[in-house]
């Protein structure tokens, strides 16, 4: 297998059947001029997992290519118009040989005041790779090389140990890093959990500015 990481969630999985893209999301890039997919794989809703915008052009540049997501980004898929498998935990999809098990089904808590989506991870070929999306789902299966979460508002670095030591993998691969230079994301949660009355604003580096 050879595993090629476009930034932030998004990994290019290369078997002797089947190359499957897992999670082309607004963080990645580079993802856009693959070709010859036989699948694309949805985690979960999330803008950094799925790019609205480059997802329709990657797939009809890719017209044997199967999507497949989660059942909360099925709203997302219908309004491009993309048509779509819904995968639930439990569910095989087989590629080229490549066979590929739905696992998990919720997404990692952020914070108590936001609900929690679906997140679906995807097992190849019974462990030799895991993407778990934003999730801890521990499989039962032992794990080659596992897709491990690195940053994100729903992790700290103690939470990534944890999981690692939880999945035991031969080898773990960092991917879900871009919100390290990104802090974007963040400051986003910050402003709509803030309480009222309280403004958060980030400041422009190495200019004064008075509060």
């Amino acid at each position: 297998m050879r595993i090629v990481h476009f930034g932030h969630s998004c990994v290019l999985l290369e078997t002797d059947g089947a190359r499957i893209l897992v999670d082309p999301g607004a963080f990645s890039s580079g993802f856009e001029g693959e070709r010859d997919l036989d699948a694309v794989l949805i985690t979960h809703q999330h803008y950094d997992h799925i790019d609205a915008e480059k997802l329709p052009t990657l797939l009809a540049a890719n017209p044997e290519a199967q999507l497949i997501t989660d059942p909360g980004s099925a709203e997302t898929v219908a309004k491009l118009g993309l048509a779509a498998r819904t995968a639930q935990p439990g569910d095989a999809f087989t590629f080229g040989g490549t066979k590929i098990n739905a696992v998990g089904g919720q997404h990692a808590t952020i914070h108590a005041d936001i609900p929690v989506v679906p997140n679906v991870g995807y097992l190849l070929d019974g462990g030799a790779f895991f993407h778990p999306g934003d999730s801890f789902f521990v499989p039962e299966q032992e794990i080659d090389v596992l897709g491990l979460p690195t940053a994100a508002p729903w992790l700290k670095a103690a939470e990534a140990v944890d999981y690692l030591r939880a999945v035991r993998p031969r080898l773990a691969v960092p991917i879900h890093e871009a919100v390290l230079a990104n802090p974007a994301m963040h400051y986003g949660l910050f402003t709509n959990l803030a309480p009222e009355g309280t403004e958060v604003r980030v400041l422009p580096k190495s200019e004064p500015a008075s509060p």
